[in-house]
């Protein structure tokens, strides 16, 4: 009897030692809540895809980055005006060469020069005024001849004016003769009958004579007066000729001049490129600074120390410099870039805590944004990504430090941003080694972008 009441109160007892103890109660709820709290996480916290890219600080625009001073002439080293380190302004004079070139070692090679520009225009002066006198003789005789042949001309019309009227003389002088003839024979008949006397058949005889010999004359001037036609038409055709002679040697004589005014004038022109090419060479003596900036190194430092053309003498940094980062990707992530894409940044010597997925409560890092993305690679399967201060800065975006502490070639180390997406989604694509997705840019699609907090694909054409 006392056997059966005992054993239920053992059978209590060993159930009792079969539960589980408080503390693993708690722990397995705890376990529970945090799975909870994980799988809500998953589904409903997102995450910043991003490309991870390194490089360095540098300068955007190619006038304000170093540039290296060369000497733009052979000379010697003749004097250093600056010291490294030192402030410059533009313009400044760095240093000065002594030139040895042996074409410009005299130091009076400008004086003599412009002493040879100063005859040459005097030369060229003197000839464009024999220019003036030939072109006016030339004016002169033209006009002359065109009133001297016609002139000849008129001479010969008048010639033939004068042959006609000694040929009408000629015919009444022959006339006259004939009558007189005639006269001096009918007289003869009645002298020989006795009617006439002897004085009257003189008479008639001298009339004769007298009428023949004014025929010969007019037959003279008749033969004068043909001459004469010859001798105008002659005189015209030497009138037209000398003209046009002395036309031609005045042409050739103007052509000479204006050769010679050409060949002044060429060489005035080569005696001002040489003098513009001295005054050059001589300012070439002295470096000067391209921009204000500050010196920061000096290659050639020893006086009298012999330089060629191109040889760098000095290193100057422009104060205003527009400040960007070159950061190298590779190119399994070249394609998911494009301009405009939001970049953090982390420079060397400058603490921050960066978390990739959560941008937003990093510390110590600078906003940016994709300027350029280079077409080709650098030979190594790499592209270069030009970075500039993000021209949409958040609330916690500071300002890049100024270039005098964020100095060119500081190493960078950069994110650039792409879409947002589930955690869940992210462990899930670098689970199976998939790339990371970009929203289609409207340049693709030839629509507005979608919100990047949704992931879409792109769809392969």
């Amino acid at each position: 009897m006392a056997f059966a009441k005992l054993k239920p109160i053992q059978h209590l007892q060993s159930f009792q030692r079969l539960e589980s103890p408080k503390s693993f109660r708690t722990l397995a709820t705890i376990l529970l809540v945090f799975l909870i709290t994980v799988i809500l996480c998953l589904i409903f916290v997102p995450w910043q895809q991003t490309i991870i890219g390194t490089g360095r600080v540098t300068v955007f625009s190619p006038m304000q980055r170093p540039q290296n001073i060369e000497a733009q002439i052979s000379g010697r080293l003749k004097k250093w005006h600056v010291k490294e380190g030192q402030a410059v302004k533009q313009g400044q004079v760095l240093a000065e060469l002594a030139d040895i070139d042996p074409k410009f070692l005299n130091q009076d090679q400008a004086e003599l020069l412009e002493a040879q520009k100063r005859a040459l225009i005097l030369k060229r002066s003197a000839t464009e005024n024999r220019i003036a006198s030939l072109q006016s003789q030339l004016d002169n005789l033209t006009r002359s001849r065109s009133v001297a042949v016609p002139a000849a001309g008129i001479k010969t019309s008048q010639s033939q004016d004068r042959i006609i009227a000694a040929q009408q003389a000629l015919n009444a002088t022959e006339q006259n003769l004939r009558t007189a003839q005639y006269n001096y024979t009918r007289l003869q008949d009645l002298y020989q009958k006795g009617l006439r006397s002897k004085r009257d058949l003189e008479l008639a005889e001298l009339e004769r004579v007298r009428a023949e010999t004014e025929v010969r004359r007019a037959q003279t001037a008749v033969d004068i007066a043909r001459q004469d036609i010859s001798v105008a038409e002659l005189d015209q055709v030497k009138v037209g000729t000398d003209l046009t002679a002395s036309i031609a040697n005045i042409s050739a004589n103007l052509a000479n001049a204006k050769e010679a005014l050409a060949t002044t004038i060429s060489d005035i022109a080569k005696l001002d490129v040489d003098l513009n090419n001295l005054y050059n060479r001589v300012e070439q003596r002295k470096i000067r600074a391209p921009q204000t900036g500050r010196v920061v190194r000096l290659m050639s430092l020893g006086s009298q120390e012999t330089v060629s053309e191109g040889d760098i003498l000095a290193v100057v940094v422009p104060d205003d410099q527009d400040q960007a980062v070159e950061l190298y990707v590779s190119d399994w992530d070249a394609p998911l870039l494009e301009v405009g894409r939001p970049v953090r940044l982390q420079f060397a010597g400058f603490p921050a805590i960066q978390f990739a997925g959560w941008p937003s409560i990093a510390t110590g890092t600078f906003g940016g944004e994709i300027a350029v993305i280079d077409a080709v690679d650098d030979g190594k399967g790499r592209y270069r990504v030009l970075v500039t201060p993000s021209c949409h800065r958040g609330e916690k975006d500071e300002l890049w430090p100024s270039p005098k502490n964020l100095r060119p070639g500081t190493a960078a180390h950069g994110w650039i941003l792409l879409n947002r997406v589930p955690l869940w989604y992210e462990i899930w694509r670098q689970f199976n080694g998939f790339r990371p997705i970009v929203q289609p840019t409207s340049e693709d699609t030839g629509t507005e972008k979608k919100d990047d907090n949704k992931p879409v694909k792109r769809k392969n054409k």
